[in-house]
């Protein structure tokens, strides 16, 4: 229950204001389907998160034992700090646009996930919780809760939601998680 919960609250922080984020009210913006835009994000975020634990959990029998806690508490510590850093809204015009809401959904939102805080605090979250499933549920959640209320309500809820605190809120978050890792090894 700790993967699940931990991976639901540190993706959903630190998706706040990430370029995913702002995609998913472009999206919205330029597609009537709201539910085909869930429908992608669900499909890419799943299958994108699903390697990232994948990954996060072949890492721990690669690394040395030793080395993990401090390899996985330094990572969160690093995603933490990265938070902090602002996105920008890199989309732009392209050709999945004109293959329909569900498709350019999910093609944008899989490459935008590419080397994301988002997907590599999945990766560190697998390495430290040793669970593909609950980790890719949890953090699937997690993009959901930040998504698609974007997706739905985007530009009013954007004028009320200030980044910066919920940045900052991520970043304690994730510190005190890399804290932890190194103080009370998990493996």
């Amino acid at each position: 229950m700790e993967a699940i919960l931990t991976s639901i609250s540190t993706v959903a922080l630190a998706e706040m204001g990430d370029k995913t984020q702002l995609l998913a009210l472009f999206l919205a913006a330029r597609f009537r389907s709201k539910f085909q835009i869930v429908l992608g994000i669900v499909a890419a975020t799943i299958i994108n998160h699903l390697i990232s634990a994948w990954l996060g959990v072949q890492i721990t029998n690669w690394v040395p034992s030793a080395w993990l806690n401090w390899l996985i508490g330094a990572s969160f510590i690093a995603v933490g700090l990265w938070i902090l850093i602002p996105d920008k809204d890199d989309s732009e015009e392209s050709s999945f646009l004109k293959s329909g809401a569900f498709i350019a959904t999910f093609v944008l939102f899989f490459i935008a996930e590419v080397g994301d805080k988002t997907q590599i605090a999945t990766v560190i979250l697998g390495a430290n919780y040793h669970s593909v499933l609950w980790v890719t549920v949890g953090s699937t959640i997690g993009m959901l809760l930040a998504n698609v209320p974007v997706v739905y309500a985007g530009q009013w809820l954007m004028e009320r939601i200030d980044p910066k605190k919920t940045r900052i809120a991520a970043c304690v978050l994730f510190l005190l998680m890399g804290i932890a890792a190194i103080i009370y090894p998990a493996v």
